[in-house]
């Protein structure tokens, strides 16, 4: 529920704003901190998920997924929502839309062994409805490459290291019943 929460937020919002992802390349925008980081984290899951699908070690790959769709939703999209709802349609709107859109489009060519059929037709959808020239099912695609320019250990680790603050900052508030 949570994928299809987060793919029905970026259409919902991107029909809004007639935004096409094929008119926008990654390499043209200027991405904030948080792009940037979220473009690692799937970069990294890319890489990880070749090694479990090789290895048959699906109930890593799975759990790693879950992970990801957790910081997909609850960090990415949460802390950009801002750039999403603001009236004027600027670059930096565009790349946080062309962010979430890359992100979902690797999450679910990655799973889409697992999860087949919800990552069809969200694909079908994002994709295929705006790019005639796309193959007519995820199925047809090519499982997505590891890309050495994403890479950003240092700021997946610096980022990584605020969620577990926030973490721990919530869970003491919750112990000591502060809202």
């Amino acid at each position: 529920i949570t994928l299809w929460n987060t793919y029905s937020f970026f259409v919902t919002y991107a029909n809004l704003d007639s935004f096409n992802p094929t008119e926008y390349n990654l390499e043209d925008l200027e991405l904030d901190v948080l792009d940037k980081w979220i473009l690692a984290k799937i970069n990294n899951f890319v890489k990880t998920s070749d090694k479990y699908y090789n290895s048959y070690q699906l109930y890593k790959m799975v759990k790693e997924s879950s992970e990801l769709l957790d910081d997909i939703s609850n960090w990415y999209v949460r802390r950009n929502r801002r750039r999403f709802w603001k009236s004027e349609s600027d670059s930096d709107k565009h790349a946080a839309y062309l962010t979430l859109y890359h992100v979902l489009l690797t999450y679910i060519k990655v799973m889409s062994p697992i999860i087949p059929f919800i990552s069809d037709k969200i694909y079908k959808n994002m994709v295929v409805s705006v790019d005639s020239n796309a193959p007519a099912s995820i199925h047809l695609t090519d499982f997505p490459k590891y890309d050495n320019k994403l890479e950003n250990a240092d700021l997946i680790n610096e980022i990584d290291s605020v969620k577990s603050i926030v973490s721990l900052g919530r869970s003491a508030r919750n112990k000591a019943n502060i809202k």
